[in-house]
């Protein structure tokens, strides 16, 4: 279980206060994958970042009763200047895994064959975005944090092999996915809420979030 109490977030942008949320309550229980529906700049990543733990609110309080992952395309805890298997198994040891196993894995999920033995500082941005993928469905969490302004991967084989993973995961692990666009949400999530005004409005289907949605923000 994930759980928002109270919270509220704001940033000083140097002329006015944004207002990412304002003591917004609300639960993301097991198995129940919560997509939400948010235009750019609304702070999409912010709310993503404080549900790992990487952001902390203003005020309120965030509670986590499961293994919520970092999200998908995080490499905060990467160190460039190593390779992805000098990676892969220093994460493993973190997370208490076998690092045989998250480095066979993840060597196999990337494809990028011997470049899975050089620095991740010398990597592309796909094959970066691939590698974080790969380490993220590696590490085998209770709840998968995906944000939209995550880089994306164009390599369809990859794509292919993570989409097949992650639909298997998801049979028994929960996803929260926050996109501005209906469509990203449809392939995961069961429930769906509209960030405005920096309140979370809590739907029990996407269609009826995707409705206020699309009124909200005609023209």
């Amino acid at each position: 279980m994930l759980e928002f109490e109270n919270v509220s977030k704001s940033f000083w942008t140097g002329k006015q206060r944004k207002v990412i949320l304002d003591r917004a309550t609300f639960r993301v229980e097991l198995g129940n994958s919560l997509g939400i529906l948010a235009p750019n700049g609304t702070g999409k990543t912010t709310i993503i970042n404080m549900m790992a733990g990487l952001e902390k609110p203003d005020e309120g309080k965030i509670t986590r009763t499961s293994r919520v992952s970092f999200p998908l395309g995080f490499m905060g805890g990467v160190v460039n200047k190593h390779t992805a298997t000098e990676n892969c198994r220093y994460i493993a040891r973190i997370y208490g895994l076998d690092p045989d196993y998250v480095e066979a894995f993840s060597r196999w999920l990337c494809g990028i064959d011997e470049y899975f033995d050089m620095p991740v500082g010398t990597f592309s941005s796909g094959m970066r975005a691939r590698f974080s993928f790969s380490l993220l469905l590696a590490l085998e969490f209770d709840i998968y944090l995906i944000d939209e302004g995550m880089p994306a991967t164009t390599d369809a084989e990859f794509n292919r092999k993570a989409g097949t993973i992650l639909r298997d995961r998801l049979q028994s692990a929960t996803v929260i996915v926050v996109s501005h666009q209906a469509q990203t949400l449809e392939k995961f999530c069961r429930s769906a809420a509209v960030l405005q005004g920096g309140q979370l409005h809590m739907f029990d289907t996407l269609e009826e979030a995707k409705q206020l949605y699309d009124y909200s923000h005609q023209g």
